[in-house]
């Protein structure tokens, strides 16, 4: 680059790369199978205390807990459903709905593991399996259920950094277990923008359920979380 190209080049202020970030993150969260909570006080608040770097360990996980479940309920909103008639206690009909059978989580350990009390909370029965992932994105351990290609898949990973970990743990449960990837829901906290873009190139069938799309990503999650930081 010569003398004139540097004097009529601008590098973009703060503001404008924050409108550029903020553009990007509306145009993707207005993509097909992908569910970005609504924002509510509620909400906007436990994002606050979990980013907050001097929120204390016990508050950490009361905090992360509660938007635990809003996540997963959220995603269990997606699953098929059937009609269903039930009598109340004074004999009346009740029509309602009952959740088709045949779903499971599956934990990315370690951080995964996490989300596992939130998800027996809401479905008390369900299966849970596991998947761990090592350097390179290599699978070192997988407990899976045998009929898993027949299930409905909630894949629990909290915090999508650059999505390659999620986008592993997906090919695998594809290519090695015969799951639809329509059957796929990725269930996570928060995501980055660049994270959903690789995910939602590469299997823009799946559906990803998260409480925001930012890039204030809480890198020791896990670490705090579990105490070990």
């Amino acid at each position: 680059m010569n003398g004139s190209d540097l004097a009529g080049s601008r590098v973009p202020s703060d503001d404008e790369n924050a409108e550029v970030d903020s553009l990007s993150i509306q145009d993707i969260a207005s993509s097909e199978r992908l569910v970005v909570l609504e924002k509510s006080d509620q909400l906007i608040e436990l994002q606050t205390i979990l980013k907050d770097r001097s929120t204390d360990h016990s508050h950490f996980v009361f905090c992360a807990d509660r938007l635990m479940r809003l996540v997963i309920e959220e995603g269990l909103n997606l699953l098929p459903y059937t009609e269903k008639t039930v009598m109340t206690p004074k004999h009346c009909p009740y029509h309602g709905i009952q959740f088709a059978r045949g779903n499971c989580g599956v934990a990315l350990c370690r951080s995964g593991e996490a989300m596992e009390i939130a998800l027996r909370q809401c479905c008390r029965s369900i299966r849970i399996c596991k998947m761990l992932l090592g350097d390179e994105q290599r699978v070192l351990y997988a407990r899976l259920t045998s009929d898993i290609a027949t299930r409905r898949c909630l894949l629990l990973y909290p915090i999508l950094t650059t999505g390659l970990t999620a986008l592993k743990a997906v090919a695998t449960l594809i290519a090695d277990s015969d799951v639809l990837e329509e059957n796929i829901y990725l269930i996570s906290l928060f995501a980055s923008p660049k994270s959903i873009r690789t995910l939602r190139d590469r299997y823009p069938d799946m559906c990803i359920i998260t409480s925001e799309i930012t890039n204030e990503i809480i890198h020791n999650f896990a670490t705090k979380y579990f105490g070990t930081d």
